[in-house]
């Protein structure tokens, strides 16, 4: 990577935190036009009755596609619990690169927030969103916990209990661990493998794909970690499910229910980082040719004319956005973890973060949100995803300035 290329990356870093300060750590959302009483109606009767609800949603469409800052109209600022734990991992990495206690700090604050912000109810430490989400299979209250905001929290905690020992953080570690291995349920799709259910709700029927990538990843890191291998037996079938459900052409559908056969850059990325933390973790050889395919695909498929991130390589409605920060964050991470296994990648990450770094800032020092087919959404979204490109921001910073993790102590 090139030296001038870290160097803007490092003072997008520390424009962005100085952003952060001076924001605040709640932001409207993507679904701020949904999570509402009035967007959740209309998005209900939109998957009940396509036609009535298409008339519903189309005043949040149209805001969406050009006017995105009334978002504000139909949903209030939030804290995100997946943002605050790609927050803490952020500054954990800063914490390493630069030797910052103030970044340690930083960290330690946003795991202090995840303590006080679990959610209610259940015995073990697990996270969702703070508002209701009207899905195609129905509404999630908000506080339900979701495997895919779960894993963020335990490798944040598993981050900084890498740099202080604080047996703390360990304790909550185990505590996330337990939820995932026993709160979800398992739907067998085949002798050995099965589908999680992306919440524990008894009517989740599952059957999406980077659930059950992230529920593999999230125990097989807890085997590990916690030196208990009653986690490997889930976390195998899942992995199996996984690799089962991979199309012949080295792609992932989002689900594999029928229904919700779309294929989306971010989406991919999860389903292969959760596969490159597996291998890496275990060494477990039956994931390469699936990275391999899917690495494939992906370079082929999910890059635009200019070698960019497009959302979707097989849509599942019309869009109103040509690109999509989520996706140059999931990007800018999948090729760090991949880029000394497929080389490809290293060309990619260098493309995509020339763009980034040049269009996508503000100057403020926080990003862009979407490339709208006309103009920009400038709406700054913790969850979507000013924190997930911050975390890779400076994963990449890490892995440019520190050749071996190294213990970092904490000051009295």
């Amino acid at each position: 990577m090139e030296q001038e290329l870290i160097n803007t990356s490092r003072a997008a870093l520390a424009a962005f935190v100085a952003w952060l300060d001076q924001y605040g750590e709640l932001s409207y959302d993507h679904q701020s036009f949904f999570a509402g009483p009035v967007g959740r109606a209309a998005k209900s009767l939109y998957y009940r009755q396509r036609t009535l609800g298409t008339l519903a949603v189309a005043p949040m469409v149209f805001c969406e596609a050009f006017v995105p800052s009334a978002r504000m109209l139909f949903g209030k600022p939030q804290r995100f619990p997946i943002a605050d734990a790609h927050y803490a991992s952020a500054f954990a990495f800063l914490a390493e690169a630069e030797k910052s206690n103030a970044h340690y700090r930083r960290a330690i604050h946003f795991l202090e927030v995840l303590i006080t912000t679990r959610s209610p109810g259940h015995a073990h430490y697990c996270w969702g969103y703070p508002f209701d989400w009207v899905t195609v299979t129905g509404t999630i209250k908000a506080g339900t916990p979701l495997i895919t905001t779960v894993l963020y929290a335990y490798e944040a905690f598993r981050h900084v209990y890498s740099l202080d020992r604080d047996e703390k953080w360990l304790n909550i570690m185990r505590s996330i661990a337990e939820h995932a291995n026993a709160d979800y349920h398992d739907i067998d799709t085949s002798t050995d493998a099965s589908s999680c259910s992306y919440t524990p709700c008894p009517g989740d029927l599952g059957l999406v794909i980077n659930a059950s990538a992230y529920r593999a990843c999230l125990l097989t890191l807890a085997a590990v970690d916690l030196k208990d291998d009653r986690f490997l037996a889930t976390a195998n079938r899942n992995l199996r499910f996984v690799l089962e459900s991979q199309n012949l052409d080295g792609s992932w559908y989002y689900a594999v229910d029928g229904a919700r056969d779309f294929v989306d850059h971010f989406h991919t990325c999860f389903v292969l980082k959760c596969l490159a933390k597996i291998q890496r973790a275990t060494n477990d050889s039956s994931c390469s040719l699936a990275i391999e395919r899917g690495v494939d695909y992906y370079v082929e498929n999910l890059f635009d004319d200019a070698g960019l991130p497009k959302p979707f390589a097989r849509r599942p409605r019309m869009t109103v956005y040509r690109r999509e920060l989520y996706d140059y964050a999931e990007c800018v991470n999948l090729a760090l973890l991949l880029r000394e296994k497929v080389p490809v990648l290293d060309l990619v990450l260098g493309r995509v973060l020339a763009d980034l770094l040049d269009r996508w800032r503000k100057p403020d020092g926080s990003f862009r949100a979407r490339e709208l087919r006309f103009g920009w959404d400038n709406t700054p979204m913790h969850r979507w995803a000013q924190a997930q490109l911050f975390r890779s921001l400076c994963f990449m910073f890490h892995h440019a300035t520190v050749p071996a993790r190294a213990v970092l102590q904490r000051k009295s």
